[in-house]
């Protein structure tokens, strides 16, 4: 999840809990109230009651004519017991008006300290995070060349003439130079998409490509590394025009991840596959292997980023299968894996398709 996700997610749970604190407050206000009025309402139903029975009991003492004297006088005292019990109800009510005013006042002010700091705080991280990553363009660009001038020393020396005793030693040292240089400019990349990844930044260069040829590229790439290990790699390429709406470059870069990985994690004399098929409207790139497989706890967690470097060895950052999945879910597509641990492991990832002829 990009740090652009992060704060939308974060904003939309502070809101959504504000929401909740709000409804529980005004739920809870309202059953004060209302238990508050009930007590209220007793108190004066009792004393109505007594009331009544002490008038009852004078009235046995009276004769026809204090009785009717009595019941002016009542009348005039219930009209204004009335007229007050009235008036502390109006008093009452604009009370509790006032005070959940100023309550919401003083919510509102409190939620707005908030924000403002929180709004700080995150322009002191945005300007610290522009300042770290323009610091790593920097040093990721130095670092490129020099491993660029590594390598074109490597490759050199390879040529370099010497004694029949030490060429075989000097051109094995210099294909491992240039193996080191060639992960090192590999981690640098990924560090670089990573940056532009979480600042919302990687772009994409879309258009109609045929999938078929992606798998015969990346089968090219990677059938000496395979056949070094005695593991065979295999693609199927349907027959007729199978078209994807993609960044050339950057799924080439997601198949290569994926294609490394189950290299990587497969036993010499095993077996590797890529697939590209149509998949409804959308086309969909499948790589499977006949490895390890990935423990069920594990499944989620790989495609985060720095997933894999925990307890399951995938032998790297784990940045790998994160960009992957940016890559992927940027081109408006899925990625996922289904694996049973001890059988190997499958992982698919969907693009939208175009127009196809013929297939």
């Amino acid at each position: 999840m990009t740090a652009r996700e992060n704060r939308r997610e974060t904003d939309q749970a502070l809101h959504t809990e504000r929401g909740e604190a709000d409804r529980k407050y005004a739920e809870r206000r309202d059953d004060i109230e209302e238990d508050a009025d009930s007590v209220v309402q007793l108190a004066r139903d009792r004393a109505d009651e007594v009331l009544a029975r002490a008038r009852a009991g004078a009235d046995d003492k009276l004769d026809e004519t204090g009785r009717k004297i009595a019941e002016r006088e009542r009348a005039q005292e219930d009209a204004v017991l009335h007229a007050e019990r009235e008036t502390a109800d109006i008093e009452l009510t604009d009370e509790r008006t006032e005070r959940a005013r100023a309550l919401a006042e003083l919510l509102r002010k409190e939620r707005a300290q908030t924000d403002r700091y929180l709004g700080e705080e995150r322009e002191h991280s945005d300007a610290a995070i522009a300042a770290r990553d323009g610091f790593l363009g920097m040093v990721a660009h130095d670092i490129r060349t020099l491993l660029g001038g590594l390598a074109m020393s490597a490759a050199r020396l390879a040529t370099l003439p010497c004694e029949d005793a030490l060429r075989q030693e000097v051109q094995r040292e210099a294909a491992r130079i240039q193996r080191f240089t060639s992960k090192m400019t590999r981690l640098v990349g990924d560090l670089l998409d990573v940056v532009s990844i979480e600042a919302g930044k990687m772009q994409l260069l879309a258009a109609p490509h045929e999938a078929n040829d992606l798998v015969r590229e990346t089968l090219d790439a990677f059938e000496p590394v395979a056949a070094a290990r005695r593991i065979s790699l295999r693609g199927r390429v349907l027959s007729g025009s199978l078209l994807a709406e993609l960044d050339h470059e950057r799924i080439l870069q997601v198949l290569a991840n994926l294609v490394s990985n189950a290299i990587k994690f497969t036993h010499d004399g095993g077996a590797v596959s890529i697939v590209a098929e149509p998949m409804g409207k959308d086309v969909r790139f499948t790589v499977g292997d006949n490895g390890p497989g990935v423990p069920a706890e594990k499944v989620q967690a790989i495609f985060e980023r720095y997933g894999q470097s925990a307890s399951y060895d995938r032998r790297g950052l784990g940045l790998g299968l994160y960009i992957s999945k940016c890559i992927v879910e940027a081109h408006g597509g899925r990625i996922w894996v289904e694996s049973v641990p001890g059988s190997g492991s499958k992982f698919f990832f969907t693009l939208p398709g175009t127009q196809r002829a013929g297939g």
